[in-house]
C-alpha cells in the first residue's frame, strides 16, 4: 500500500481554500475602508454633535442623558447619517469630482461601485428601524433630514446647484440637534434657537464651498459661493453668523457671545493672508470646541440646577 503524500488532497475540492477566504475578507474590509472615508470622518461631529447639543439642554436630570432615545439618535448621526449624506453628495458629483483635487487628498472619489447607492439606501431606511423608541415630535426632524440630505445632492430638486437654496437647505444640520431635543423632551426647542441654528449651518455651508468655487465655476456649478464670489461670499458667511449669535443671545446671552466666534473668524481670515483651503480644514477642530462648550454649559445647567 502506497502512502498518499497528500493526505488532504481529497478535501481541498470541498472545502473552500483559505486564499479565497483570505481575498474574501479583504475586500469586505477594502468596502467598509471606502464607506468609512466616503462618511468624511473628519465632519462626523457636525452631524453628531448637535445631538449632544440638544440633550444637555433638554434634559432636566442626569438620568435623561443617557436615554435608549438618545444614544440611539447620536449612534444614527455619527456615521450611519453620514454615509448617507455624502454617499448621495458623492454619487451624483462623480462627473465634477473628477476634477476636484479634495478627492485625492482628504476625501475618497466615487468610482461607481454598486455597493455604495446601497449602502445609502439602507442608511436611510434605518431610522424606521428605531422609531418606535422614539418620540412622535422627533420624526419631523428625522423626515427633514433625510428629505433635505437627498434633495441638496439628488434630481430633480438638487438644492446644491441652486444659489440660496443650496445654502437654506443645509439646515439639515440642525435636524439631528432638535431631534435629540424633541426625544428627551418630549416637546419641540424654542424657535429662536433653531432660527440661531440654521442661521450658523448656513454660514457653515456657504463657507466650506468657498475652496470649490473655481472647479464648480468650471464645470458649470452655479452655488451661492460661485454667483457672489470670493470676497462677498466672506461678507455673506459673516452676516448668517452674526444673524446667529444674535438669535442664541435671544435664549441665551452667555450662548451668543460664544456664537460670536464665527464673524470674529471671517473677519481675521479676510484681513490675513490665510488661504481660504488651508482656513477651511479648521473648522472641524472650532466646531468641536464650540460644540463642546455649548454642551458643557446644557451640564453645568444640570449639575448645578
Amino acid at each position: 500500500m502506497t502512502d498518499d503524500p497528500n493526505p488532504d488532497a481529497g478535501d481541498r475540492e470541498s472545502r473552500p481554500s483559505s486564499g479565497a477566504s483570505t481575498a474574501g475578507d479583504a475586500g469586505l474590509r477594502d468596502r467598509l475602508g471606502y464607506l468609512l472615508v466616503l462618511s468624511r470622518p473628519r465632519f462626523w461631529l457636525y452631524l453628531a454633535g448637535p445631538v449632544l447639543v440638544g440633550v444637555a439642554y433638554a434634559a432636566e436630570s442626569r438620568a435623561e442623558l443617557f436615554t435608549p432615545a438618545s444614544v440611539v439618535l447620536f449612534a444614527y448621526f455619527l456615521l450611519p447619517a453620514n454615509v448617507f449624506l455624502y454617499g448621495i453628495n458623492d454619487i451624483y458629483d462623480r462627473d465634477i469630482d473628477a476634477a476636484n483635487p479634495k478627492k485625492e487628498e482628504q476625501e475618497a472619489r466615487y468610482r461607481g461601485q454598486r455597493y455604495v447607492p446601497l449602502a445609502v439606501g439602507v442608511c436611510a431606511a434605518l431610522p424606521l428601524v428605531f422609531a418606535p423608541l422614539l418620540e412622535p415630535a422627533v420624526w419631523p426632524w428625522l423626515v427633514v433630514f433625510l428629505l433635505l440630505g437627498a434633495g441638496y445632492s439628488a434630481p430633480p430638486v438638487r438644492f446644491k446647484t441652486t444659489p440660496i437654496l443650496d445654502s437654506v437647505s443645509n439646515g439639515l444640520y440642525v435636524a439631528p440637534g432638535a431631534a435629540a431635543y424633541a426625544a428627551v423632551a418630549g416637546a419641540q426647542p424654542p424657535a429662536i434657537a433653531i432660527l440661531g441654528a440654521w442661521l450658523w449651518a448656513m454660514g457653515m455651508h456657504t463657507f466650506s464651498a468657498i475652496p470649490d468655487i473655481e472647479p464648480d465655476r468650471a464645470t458649470g456649478i452655479r452655488t451661492t459661493a460661485t454667483v457672489l464670489g470670493e470676497r462677498r461670499t466672506y461678507a455673506y458667511c459673516g452676516a448668517c453668523w452674526l444673524g446667529s449669535a444674535l438669535g442664541f443671545a435671544a435664549v441665551d446671552v452667555r450662548l451668543g457671545a460664544v456664537m460670536l466666534v464665527y464673524p470674529a473668524l471671517i473677519g481675521a481670515i479676510v484681513s490675513s493672508s490665510v488661504a481660504v483651503d488651508r482656513a477651511y480644514w479648521w473648522f472641524p477642530a472650532i466646531n468641536t470646541v464650540v460644540g463642546a462648550v455649548l454642551t458643557m454649559g446644557g451640564l453645568w445647567r444640570i449639575v448645578n440646577g
